[in-house]
């Protein structure tokens, strides 16, 4: 099935009609009539092992990862946090698929940082948009070995907790639902790369207090304690943040029994959120919002990795994961860039702000998750 016929196939799942209208993939709409029981396959099956062509998550993760190789930095003037999630999410890809030759390519477009593109790093222990770049290295040392990367991650990690606070957060801590992934995957990186379970202590005292903070009863997040919204990307940092953490967090952990309530009480929120399309919202709540990759990708790695874990019921959980990801699959365009991706989005307390957000195709934010999503499919 040529690329075409893949979209004009999913875009009779996965728009309607006023999504259809403003897609790159409008012809997509007259063909709405024809999918029939294929669509009924793909929609209500459970299956998170066997999918048809084009929706392969080692084919199209890796084609995304390799796109990934050849893009420019993100920011001209420094490495910035959805240029790392990218590239954290191409690593764990590379790593899931045994891809020596394409972690290789990886590494290389790391290495300039130690040497001639050294002015690109960000700074230290300033704010956790810059220091999550210290999840980077680390992963390239799990990788490697090689202590350099080690010693780069460890700088951020640590900067990051220089100045706790009397209830033990960070100095870095904002109450914004996005920190829920920059804050975690640093702390829960430097765990991985180092066996330190100080690190994972960090991670889960802020989280339990952000939880706290910013969990509402319908199971959903506010963007910030002032900012009364459910932004689909913003809950999916969080979504991310939590699966990331639960994956080493041991069970007999302080911390773990709130952290796994939080996430078990989102994961139901998602399933009660998730259009019948599979792709949720810039506004999860709201029906009036446009249909986003970012938080969709976002939720699908949470879901999915939740079944494949056993963290989630199979009978519950598997056919909204598998809805998520054939949707995500389908914003996937031929030059393999992901669209209709919320553009970078400040918190702010005005509703406008959030449903009219441009739509960028091929931004980071919408590439990383698909690739975390496609490593989460194939993990062993």
């Amino acid at each position: 099935m040529s690329w075409l016929s893949r979209r004009r196939f999913n875009a009779s799942m996965l728009f309607s009609a006023s999504a259809v209208a403003a897609s790159p993939f409008a012809r997509a709409e007259a063909f709405q009539q024809s999918t029939g029981s294929a669509t009924s396959t793909l929609s209500t099956s459970a299956d998170l092992q066997q999918w048809p062509q084009g929706y392969d998550p080692r084919e199209l993760g890796t084609n995304v990862a390799e796109h990934f190789l050849t893009s420019p930095h993100f920011h001209p003037d420094r490495i910035v946090y959805p240029e790392v999630c990218a590239w954290y999410g191409a690593l764990e890809l590379a790593r899931a698929t045994s891809n020596t030759g394409l972690i290789a390519k990886l590494q290389a477009r790391f290495d300039p940082l130690f040497s001639t593109e050294s002015a690109l790093l960000p700074p230290v222990g300033q704010h956790v948009d810059y220091s999550m770049f210290g999840s980077l290295p680390f992963e390239l040392y799990i990788i490697t070995k090689d202590k350099r990367y080690l010693d780069l991650g460890l700088k951020y990690a640590d900067a990051q907790w220089a100045k706790p606070d009397a209830q033990g957060l960070t100095d870095e801590t904002r109450f914004w639902v996005d920190d829920m992934y920059m804050i975690t995957i640093l702390q829960v990186q430097a765990f991985r790369a180092t066996g330190d379970p100080k690190y994972l202590d960090r991670a889960a005292t802020e989280m339990a207090v952000y939880l706290d903070k910013l969990q509402q009863p319908n199971g959903l997040f506010f963007h910030a304690p002032d900012v009364p919204f459910f932004w689909g990307r913003g809950n999916g940092w969080f979504a991310a943040g939590m699966t990331e953490l639960l994956r080493d967090l041991p069970k007999d952990h302080p911390r773990h029994a709130r952290i796994e309530r939080g996430y078990q009480t989102m994961m139901a929120a998602l399933l009660r959120y998730q259009p019948a399309a599979g792709a949720w919202r810039q506004l999860i709540d709201r029906d009036d919002a446009w249909p986003e990759t970012s938080g969709t990708g976002m939720f699908a790695f949470a879901l999915i990795s939740g079944v494949r874990t056993g963290r989630l019921s199979t009978a519950t959980y598997s056919s909204a994961a598998r809805r998520a990801w054939i949707a995500l699959a389908g914003y996937v365009d031929q030059n393999n860039n992901v669209t209709s991706v919320c553009e970078g989005t400040n918190k702010k307390d005005d509703l406008e702000y959030y449903l009219l957000r441009k739509r960028r195709t091929g931004d980071f934010h919408g590439q990383a998750p698909l690739l975390w999503t496609a490593a989460a499919l194939l993990r062993s």
